[in-house]
């Protein structure tokens, strides 16, 4: 399940993710996120992520295709997470996605705020 969250403005978009998201879900996220794109031409994202959050592998695959054909649009990634397995994986990620000029970074869910301040900065 997924919640747009209420602090997201212009072209920040602000999405709190707990359990499984369903290829559903994903689409309409994209849906989301394409419209700010076509309004703002480049977006960032604050992705909150709940304990044992999952992806469908269609979900996934989508979610995957979707980044690697609109990197061009994404300007800053927040994800804000107490695991340390996505920590480490947003680690290696950043170093990729500066290639293709996108900042990226973690946040433990007690720096939510600096998160926010990052984001729309």
């Amino acid at each position: 399940m997924y919640t747009i969250l209420p602090r997201s403005n212009g072209p920040v978009l602000g999405v709190e993710i707990t359990g499984k998201i369903d290829i559903e879900q994903e689409k309409e996220l994209i849906a989301v996120a394409e419209d700010l794109i076509e309004e703002h031409d480049r977006i960032s994202v604050l992705a909150v992520l709940g304990d044992h959050v999952s992806l469908s592998v269609e979900a996934a695959t989508t979610d995957v295709k979707w980044a690697l054909t609109h990197m061009a649009h994404l300007q800053k990634v927040a994800i804000v997470a107490d695991s340390k397995l996505i920590a480490a994986f947003v680690a290696v990620d950043a170093t990729f996605a500066k290639f293709a000029g996108i900042q990226e970074m973690h946040f433990a869910t007690d720096e939510i705020e600096t998160a926010w301040h990052w984001i729309e900065s």
